[in-house]
């Protein structure tokens, strides 16, 4: 047994459910195997056991060690958002990988390289293990191999992608050059020291998606008002661009100078966060025109 809980059941200790669960299982392989006796050795089990309403939900752990955690983020931030929900809200909005991103707050980077393992088509989990993978006796080894040959033959990062990460704290940047590395999607990412007030692109209808400070410290929350807006300004030069952000800063919308278009709340953690969306107008949409010449078809790509 390695983790119990419940939530208004008779039954609340951990430690006891954890107790009754493990007896309960010796007594039944007891009954089954005819063996007095078991050793504990061998490939780990882990039992998880939830108790709601006095239902008990009994599950076995494939995986081991959190899903979040990828394997390719050595090197962290003060505040970093988990690889699994920085994917996420990437996937809740219309990014592709033909699209502008870039992240003014990107500390150890995992928004930049979620995103760039999507437009590659790298597979989540490609740079960790399974506990379920020493269970040899239920699952061949050969099925492990085959997944993996499998989702390497997908990788295509062989793409021109725009996808940048600003921080204005040098040592996080390259921590997340780093990472990105690890990713084996440091050739997609443009990582720079750049302040937030110094956020500028070229282009037209890119998207922004960040994760900035919160201010859980109180000398941090007195910078935020100030941050925030720089921000506003920011975004307010850049022509036609959306903006994503999840924070737990009341006063986001107040101060950024605008009101957001969605609003989620979603939790990060135990912590209640919004995920502010600040919608820009989309880009026309292109048309293939083909033109027959006396010379042959001639292609065109026409904005409508």
């Amino acid at each position: 047994m390695t983790k119990a809980a419940s939530v208004k059941s008779k039954l609340f200790s951990p430690s006891d459910i954890q107790s009754i669960m493990k007896k309960a299982m010796v007594n039944r392989m007891r009954e089954h195997y005819h063996v007095d006796w078991f050793e504990e050795s061998g490939a780990s089990y882990p039992v998880r056991v939830f108790l709601m309403k006095d239902i008990v939900t009994v599950g076995i752990d494939t995986s081991g060690v959190s899903l979040h955690k990828r394997g390719y983020r050595q090197l962290s931030s003060k505040a970093p958002i988990t690889e699994t929900l920085a994917a996420a809200l990437i996937m809740l909005t219309p990014w592709r990988r033909d699209r502008i991103l870039v992240d003014p707050f990107c500390g150890s980077g995992t928004f930049p390289i979620e995103a760039a393992m999507i437009a590659a088509n790298i597979a989540p989990g490609m740079n960790r293990s399974f506990t379920a993978e020493e269970w040899s006796n239920l699952i061949p080894k050969k099925a492990w191999y085959d997944a993996i040959d499998e989702a390497n033959s997908l990788i295509n990062d062989d793409i021109e992608v725009d996808i940048q990460g600003y921080d204005i704290d040098g040592d996080v940047v390259r921590a997340a050059r780093e990472n990105a590395k690890e990713a084996g999607v440091d050739h997609l990412i443009h990582f720079q020291e750049r302040a937030v007030k110094d956020l500028r692109h070229p282009k037209k209808y890119g998207f922004i998606i960040t994760n900035p400070p919160y201010g859980e410290r109180l000398e941090e929350k007195e910078n935020l008002p100030g941050l925030y807006r720089e921000f506003g300004d920011s975004f307010r030069n850049l022509d036609s661009w959306s903006a994503y952000m999840i924070t737990s800063y009341e006063d986001t919308e107040k101060y950024f100078g605008r009101k957001a278009d969605k609003n989620r709340k979603i939790y990060n953690g135990m912590l209640k966060t919004y995920f502010y969306q600040f919608l820009g107008p989309k880009p026309p949409k292109t048309e293939e025109i083909k033109e027959e010449t006396e010379y042959g078809t001639k292609d065109y790509i026409c904005n409508r």
